[in-house]
Parts: structure tokens; sequence; C-alpha cells
């Protein structure tokens, strides 16, 4: 991917899958039934001036084989239609695009289904339009109908489907072809918790065999988890390209500096959800106000989660500069930890980080609950702490360090000015 300082970089390879150049995409702007043909008897004669609202403009992109790209922004960024650029749904505007070999692609549910023809017939129709033979399909079939697990309903017609069981027909047949190029449009925000990670499963082990992945998510933990690259797009427009982490922890910065100017924030997410937090404890202390500590002190966090069905969860924890800036991260699935259980619905979790690193400033801690495989996020909590100091050391934290023999001391240097 072009990096975060350089979003204009191009690289040209026979590896790459897909490439867009200066893309930009541009709609009519139309109130009312009329407008609409006004816009069609303009574009049918090919004179006149057609206003239009541009909802994607300038953006280049290099994917190679084995990239995993994710793409973020809020709603109405820009994201469904660049990757309907992609795939050929939509024509550009202006620049171009051109995609390379065999692409499978999830953006909308129920695209490309019959809804009156069943699971079994769609089944068939998908795979000859991903060229697939009829010996082909016949050795993939029971592996399509094993994946997508609806049971009889593969007989039945799609119309009376579910949302979550048209994406596991879709991931199914995607799954099974294999294509050269998976692009993916928030197929984890829909379905049971199963199936979400049967999806991530598979897509580790697609990346891990080479397979090349976009995926749209405003999931920051599912962008970071399967993602090594991620480009930010922003009203339309290219706002950062390159890391995963670098691009993911500029974007939760923005939102943080957006909220910043908002009501107080608190505990986010509400009961009743699988798992959610009762409450974070600062040194032992829940209270609303920032804690106030020095450098060096210890700095102990204790998170008190509700599991509604008793299962144990997984807990993360946080440390962010005031103005969103990711200092460090860490979970229990990450260390290989559990949770303590204290009754049969709730867990405590506490990390302790002595000898505290931070330099002196205004930081944010945080706590998540996710499920106890660590992929879905539910809640969270965060609590202001100010590090206090005298230090002319400038960045976020302190680190251990010591200067080579070649380097004198103040003490040393007026010593030695003293003796000549």
């Amino acid at each position: 991917m072009n990096e975060v300082n350089d979003p204009n970089a191009r690289r040209e390879d026979d590896s790459l899958l897909a490439v867009a150049r200066n893309l930009g995409k541009s709609y009519p702007k139309v109130f009312r039934p009329r407008d609409r043909l006004r816009a069609l008897a303009k574009l049918l004669v090919g004179n006149g001036h057609i206003d239009s609202v541009p909802v994607l403009r300038g953006v280049d992109i290099d994917v190679t084989r084995g990239e995993s790209l994710g793409l973020i922004g809020e709603n109405g960024a820009g994201k469904s239609t660049l990757l309907k650029l992609l795939t050929g749904v939509l024509t550009p505007s202006t620049g171009s695009v051109e995609v390379r070999g065999r692409v499978g692609a999830l953006l909308e549910l129920g695209a490309g289904f019959h809804l009156e023809y069943t699971g079994r017939d769609n089944i068939a129709m998908s795979a000859a339009l991903y060229g697939l033979a009829a010996d082909e399909l016949r050795e993939k079939l029971p592996q399509i109908i094993d994946f997508a697990d609806i049971g009889r309903y593969i007989d039945e017609p799609v119309k009376h489907y579910s949302s979550g069981m048209v994406v596991r027909l879709g991931f199914a047949i995607v799954a099974a072809l294999k294509p050269d190029l998976l692009i993916t449009d928030e197929v984890l925000a829909v379905g049971d918790e199963s199936f979400q990670k049967k999806c991530v499963r598979w897509m580790e082990g697609y990346l891990a065999s080479g397979g090349t992945l976009i995926l749209v998510s405003h999931s920051m933990y599912h962008i970071q988890k399967l993602c090594r690259h991620a480009l930010w797009l922003r009203q339309g427009e290219i706002a950062a390209a390159g890391d995963v982490f670098d691009v993911t922890q500029a974007y939760l910065a923005y939102h943080e500096r957006k909220s910043a100017a908002g009501p107080e924030r608190g505990i986010i997410a509400a009961q009743g959800v699988e798992f959610h937090l009762l409450g974070l404890a600062v040194n032992g202390t829940e209270q609303e106000t920032s804690l106030f500590l020095d450098q060096g002190d210890s700095l102990c966090l204790t998170a008190r989660v509700r599991s509604r069905d008793g299962r144990e969860p997984t807990v993360a924890f946080g440390i962010a500069r005031a103005d969103g800036t990711a200092v460090y991260g860490v979970s229990s699935e990450m260390d290989g930890v559990a949770p303590q259980r204290i009754d049969a619905h709730t867990w405590v979790a506490e990390i302790v980080f002595s000898d505290l690193s931070l330099l002196p400033g205004t930081y944010t801690v945080k706590a998540h609950p996710l499920d106890t495989e660590g992929v879905r996020l539910f809640d969270t909590i965060e609590r202001g702490i100010v590090v206090r100091g005298s230090t002319r050391e400038f960045g976020l934290v302190r680190l251990q360090h010591r200067w080579g023999p070649a380097v004198k001391s103040d003490a040393a240097r007026d010593a030695g000015d003293s003796d000549s």
C-alpha cells in the first residue's frame, strides 16, 4: 500500500492485482422524479451540463498479491462506492481502475441471488458465473453446503432466508472458490457468533495461503486482526494510507477529538449484550474524575465484567493520550491469561503497570470486554489519568537508555575546562 505520508506513491509490477489511478465517482443531483428524467435526457443528447455530487475523488490504490487491506471511514465516506468500482458494479466518472485475476465479492445482502430460487440453485448459478465446470461444482457442492450450515433451508427459496443465512450462503460459495482477490463489505457484522468465528478462521487461513483481501469494517479490532495495511477514506478522499496500526490509530484519534466536543461518554454500551462492563477501577477507585499519578508510580486497572451466559470473557486494557493517540493496549487473550470468576455471571480482570514509564501529561485508560475467542468487542469504559513530573524529555514514554563513552557529563566537561 501507499505510505501514510505519501498517498501518491505508485508501484508498478506484475504482482499487482488491483490498480486505481485518480479514481472518482459522481452522481447527478436528483431530488424529484423529473430531475432523473432531465439528467437522462442530457446524457442521451450528449450535451448540456449535469449537476453532480462527487462521492469519491482522486483515489490511487495498488493492491499486490498476498495483500490484506482494510478500508475504514465514517458512513458516507465512499467505502462501498470504491468497492463497487473495484468489482465493476459501477463505472468510474474519472480516472481508471483495473482488477486482475478471479474476484470474489460480498458487497450487499442477497446481491446476485435469485430470491425465487433455492439456495442449491443459487449455488449452481453463482458457480457458473465464476466459471466453474459442472464436475468442479459437484466436487465443491458438499463443502459449500457444509460451510453455510443452514440445514433444510438449502432447498428453500432464498426469499425465506434471514439476512444472516444469506451471508452464510454467499460466504460459503466464496470460501469454496478461493478467489485471487476477496472483497467484503461488513460481512462480519451479520450472522451469529459461531459464523463470525468461522469467517475469521477461514480468512486467516486464506491469507496465510497467499490470498488477497480487501475488507470494509467499522470494527478496528477486525481490521487490525486481519489486515496488514489500511486506507482511511474521509468525505470521498484518502485521509491516510499505510500500516494498519498507524492508520487505525489516526482514525481513532480523529473520533476521539470529535467526541471530546460532545457530552461525557462514560459507559458506552447498554445492558443486555453478551458481555458488558460493570465498572473500571483505577488504583482501587472507580471515580469519574481524573486520577493524578507521579512519574514512576504503579498503575492498576481492575475491570468487572458481566457475562450474560456465564462464559469467560476476554478483557482488553489500553492507554491513549488525551488526543486519542494510542500508547499501549493488550488483552488477556494475547497474554494467555484468564479473568477470575466471582460468581455465575461476574468476572474480574486486573492488570498492573509497575514503574509507569509515561511522561507527564494527560491520558485515557480504557477497558473492553470481548467474547471468549477475542473476536467481538462489546463495551467500553474510559477513565482519565494525569501523570505529574518535571522533565524536559518529550514524547509519550521514557525509554531506558544509557550514553556511550564518547559523551561527557556536564560535571566532567566543567572539570576539563578548569584544568585547561
